[in-house]
This record gives C-alpha cells, structure tokens and sequence, in this order.
C-alpha cells in the first residue's frame, strides 16, 4: 500500500523564523508520524531545517539541483551537495524552472540521475500548459516529459508531482476528477517502463491545492498526496493539508 506523501514548495519566501514556527507546530501536531511530510526552503535556510525539522520528523528537500556533479558553474549546487547538507528529496523540473530558466526535459534527465547517485529522491514535476491541454496535446505532453527525464533510472526511487501549469499559482485547480485522470495516465506509463514499480510509485497532485480542496483531491485512487506552494507558507493550513493525505 502507498504513502501519503506532502511536500511544502516555499519557492523564493520563507525564512529562518517560519522554520522555528513550524518545527514548533509540527512537533506538537506529530502529524508526520502518520504523514510523510517534506519541506523545501530556499537553499540558505537547509542547515537550519536540517536542524529543526529534521530532528522531528519532517524530511526536507531541495527545490532544483544541478546536471553537473562538480565543476566550473557558478551559483549551482549539485545533488550531493544537498545530501550534505540533509536533504532526502529534490524537486525537478517545476514548470516555474522549464519557463522561467529555460530548463530542457534533457536538463531534468540529467537532474534525475544526478539526484539519484547522490542518494536523493528525485520529485519529477511534469504539467501542461493550458493551450497545450485544450489542443488535445494532454497525453502526448505528459508522455513526452516523463520518457525524456526517467532514461537509465531508478524507478523504485522516484516521485512523480503532476502539477498542471494553468493551476500554478493562479487560484485555478484541477478538478478531483481531471486531476484523477491524469494521474491514471502516468501511472499507466510508469507500468509499461517498470511495471513491478507502478502501483508503488508515489504520485503527487500540485496546483493550487488549499486546506479547503485536499481532501477531496487526495481522495482520488492515484493521488498519492501534494505538492504544495504558497499555502505551505501558513502553517496552520499546511498542518491541514498534512491532515487531509492522513485521513486518505
């Protein structure tokens, strides 16, 4: 039987004070005692993580990575370099890193790779657009972006987070039902690539998921969980994100 799993995206925000809070919060709370909960701050803030969440529970996670294991590129952090620093998770390949930075799916293959020698778990983020969605393009999108970043991996050691980019950040999100649908699919494909792997797989739903939708999100068969943006910046509401994957 699969885990729930939540994963706090916290983007270019947070500080060392938000993490005091939530290690205060969550060590009362124990939620991740039922729940795997992860927290990814912005790289300065990891040590600090690693000493407060980390102590009680709560995995943390890096929000990118680079290709390159070492070598002259300044301002990259590599995979190991995050496990140094007590990272378990990485997210690739958010769509705000393929819009924003230019980041090919040949960049996230090697992302995949690099987190997976290190002894990482890569969290695969994988969407369309919504002109992609309304072409009819859903399928051969999804497909694409998963057959370009999973070559020559681990698939016992992977998280899927299907996050449709028109519900990022824009208060839009997927229906249960649309977000189910999608799920299925990639499901389906990881049973065609390793098919002892594909009902073990965690898959995650990300997009504007709020205290007041989780649970009717992470209700549907193959949504393992979230991956959570701006509403993981509040705490009391995450804790209640955290509760809704509890009572799947």
């Amino acid at each position: 039987m699969r885990t729930s799993l939540v994963i706090a995206n916290w983007k270019l925000n947070g500080d060392a004070e938000l993490l005091k809070q939530m290690a205060e919060h969550f060590h009362q709370s124990e939620i991740q005692q039922h729940v795997s909960v992860v927290v990814c701050p912005p790289a300065v803030y990891l040590k600090t993580a690693d000493v407060l969440l980390n102590a009680i529970g709560i995995a943390i996670g890096g929000q990118n990575c680079s290709e390159f294991e070492h070598g002259a590129y300044t301002g990259e952090i590599s995979a190991k370099m995050l496990a140094d620093c007590g990272c378990n998770y990485v997210l690739i390949g958010h769509s705000e890193r393929r819009s924003l930075f230019a980041e090919s799916d040949a960049v996230m293959a090697g992302k995949v790779q690099q987190a997976q020698a290190a002894g990482l778990t890569p969290v695969l983020c994988i969407g369309e657009t919504l002109e992609q969605r309304e072409a009819g393009e859903l399928e051969h999108v999804i497909a694409q972006q998963l057959s370009s970043a999973c070559k020559e991996i681990d698939f016992e050691n992977l998280v899927i987070a299907y996050e449709p980019v028109w519900a990022i950040g824009t208060g839009k999100t997927a229906s249960p039902e649309q977000a189910q649908e999608v799920h299925r699919m990639i499901r389906d494909w990881v049973a065609k690539q390793a098919p002892e792997t594909a009902q073990k797989i965690q898959i995650l739903y990300g997009g504007s998921v709020k205290a007041e939708n989780a649970a009717e999100l992470f209700s549907q068969a193959d949504i393992d969980g979230g991956l959570i943006g701006g509403a993981s910046l509040d705490t009391q509401q995450f804790d209640a994100i955290c509760q809704a994957a509890k009572d799947k």
